[in-house]
């Protein structure tokens, strides 16, 4: 019976803001609508690219969001290794399958970019190539989380790997410099030349990124939320299992 209180009280393992989720929710909502119409009726055609450059306002900011969700991941993970409090893996473990989402829309939206101004599909060029492998290292991360049996076991385990596997995100965004390749050199950020971009299209690509961040930040509260509802079920599971 004491086993069975225990388990009926333990899981409060991460953060609950229904509140905040809803407002956020429709925020993002009104937001990303606004976004699609900076994106197809305010920013100016690309003279070479045409029409087909307008996937660069959702390809670049997908891909930073899924940039920030394994730093999340890492954060959480470093924050787990230290307290071993169950919120820090609860956050880690959200962040990233949040963040195998965004890097899956990421490869995606770039491989659609790649076949009509490279001619392919997919071609093994040094961004390509590294944003598969982060790609298979967050999913290998939600394996091992799933098939080790002891839950706080499989938690330490992916907190090391959502360590290490951090690595491959700045790599990632160096490859166009480290090595040769026919990907768009960045036209935001440190590695940005001056006006890379019209002033225009830099400002619809910074509300997209605004608005992105804001739909990942919706996403992995509301993630949080069902690992809460997961584990307050699996609890009451186990506390009626031990009255039969």
């Amino acid at each position: 019976m004491a086993a069975a209180q225990g388990a009926s009280s333990s899981p409060k393992s991460g953060f609950a803001f229904p509140g905040m989720s809803g407002v956020l929710l429709v925020a993002t909502a009104v937001l990303m609508l606004v976004n699609l119409y900076l994106i197809f009726l305010v920013a100016p055609t690309d003279a070479v690219l045409g029409e087909v450059q307008r996937i660069f306002y959702f390809h670049v900011p997908i891909a930073i969001v899924s940039f920030v969700a394994f730093f999340v991941v890492f954060v959480a993970s470093i924050g787990y290794l230290v307290t071993r409090k169950s919120r820090w893996d609860s956050v880690a473990h959200a962040a990233a399958e949040v963040g195998v989402v965004f890097v899956s829309l990421a490869l995606l939206t770039g491989i659609v970019w790649a076949r009509p101004v490279w001619g392919v599909w997919w071609t093994w060029e040094p961004r390509l190539t590294t944003t598969l492998i982060l790609w298979l290292i967050y999913v290998a991360y939600l394996m091992l989380r799933s098939y080790v049996p002891n839950k706080s076991q499989g938690a330490l385990y992916a907190a090391g790997l959502g360590i290490i596997g951090f690595v491959d995100v700045p790599i990632v965004y160096y490859s166009v410099q480290w090595w040769r390749s026919i990907h768009p050199s960045a036209v935001v950020g440190p590695l940005a030349d001056s006006g890379a971009l019209e002033p225009i299209m830099q400002a619809v690509l910074f509300y997209s990124q605004a608005v992105f961040l804001l739909l990942f930040l919706y996403l992995l509260l509301e993630r949080m939320r069902l690992r809460n509802a997961e584990d307050r079920l699996s609890a009451l599971r186990f506390v009626s299992r031990m009255r039969r």
